[in-house]
């Protein structure tokens, strides 16, 4: 196995290398369980003024790796930017969390790319402010949501876990929905690939709400369009290095996500077994997970044990330690502090 600096190490393993210890961010590593992030909350008032706003979203995202030395920064945005582009309202109500603005069709959306660059220009400004501000030997990652989660969001008007109105929509108006995928996939790749120009190391793709999908249908509304993402971003930006997380999906649906949308790496929810997806998805690139976000919060040597088994269980294949979904709000930052130190075998 190969020792390298961390930015290196993270993408040696998006490059399909195994590297020892391997590199670890987390996701929603930047937010409310920080004092810092609450500080800065508090000063702004609101999550989406937060995202917007260069300055603060770059101060945002630097906080954790300032405070835990993780190998890499992810952006402070939300995967909702992307319907803010199209034209489509959003807002975040205090308790409830994100609301849309009723969705009017798919012929409705913007479709100029030179607005959809003016609307997500303070997003680009604060990738720039991240990658002036982090050190050299930590990576920056960008992301956006898949065309499916960021349909079922537009077409519910918030988070739904069953997804129905997309489904609804989807299985009704076929033609209508396949269009709306493909719209979305051209948006999602426009946004992933100024992220990259902008300073991105590389770029995750979240598809938040892939679980609970029939085979066919998960081939239609998640492995199809994330294909048309990954190789519209390639084709523009050669050799880019992409993240997939298609959250909770069966070990089926993970396999033949890994197989064929062409990520460099696949992000393990919790309930799938990191030693299963070292045996069957490691011949197809890098993995990424799966540590429990509730044994984040719970410490002491159940968190001990389960972070030494993901090590122990990915050893042989490129891996990136990071969490099965993202750090809750009730998280002690001294337990993310405590998972950094036995990874790299300080603690």
């Amino acid at each position: 196995m190969k020792s390298v600096t961390p930015v290196r190490s993270l993408m040696s393993v998006l490059a399909h290398s195994v590297v020892s210890p391997p590199p670890i961010w987390m996701m929603r590593q930047a937010g409310r369980y920080l004092p810092e992030y609450q500080s800065v909350r508090k000063r702004v008032g609101s999550f989406w003024a937060m995202c917007m706003t260069p300055e603060i979203a770059a101060e945002v995202t630097l906080q954790p790796v300032e405070r835990f030395d993780l190998d890499a920064a992810i952006l402070f945005s939300d995967i909702l930017v992307v319907p803010h582009a199209l034209g489509q309202p959003v807002r975040f109500e205090e308790g409830l969390g994100p609301v849309l603005g009723e969705f009017r069709g798919e012929e409705t959306l913007e479709r100029d790319v030179v607005i959809w660059d003016q609307r997500l220009a303070p997003v680009y400004a604060a990738l720039r402010a991240s990658r002036s501000g982090l050190d050299s030997a930590k990576a920056l990652i960008g992301f956006a949501g898949a065309p499916w989660t960021l349909a079922a969001y537009m077409l519910e008007g918030k988070g739904s876990p069953d997804q129905r109105a997309a489904k609804l929509f989807a299985y009704r108006q076929p033609e209508q929905f396949g269009r709306l995928l493909q719209m979305l996939a051209d948006a999602v790749s426009f946004h992933l690939v100024r992220q990259l120009e902008q300073g991105a190391d590389a770029v995750q793709i979240f598809d938040s709400w892939a679980g609970g999908l029939p085979d066919a249908e998960f081939e239609r509304w998640v492995i199809t369009p994330t294909v048309s993402v990954v190789s519209s971003v390639r084709e523009r930006c050669a050799g880019a290095r992409i993240i997939g997380f298609p959250r909770a999906v069966t070990q089926t649906q993970y396999e033949r996500y890994a197989s064929a949308t062409g990520v460099d790496c696949v992000g393990i929810d919790t309930a799938t077994s990191i030693a299963w997806a070292a045996e069957r998805l490691g011949n197809y690139g890098a993995i990424q997970g799966n540590l429990d976000p509730i044994a984040l919060i719970a410490g002491g040597k159940a968190l001990d044990r389960a972070v030494e088994r993901i090590m122990t269980e990915a050893r042989l294949v490129p891996h990136i330690f990071n969490l099965g979904h993202g750090v809750l709000p009730e998280t002690p930052p001294e337990n993310v502090a405590r998972v950094v130190a036995r990874v790299r075998g300080t603690a």
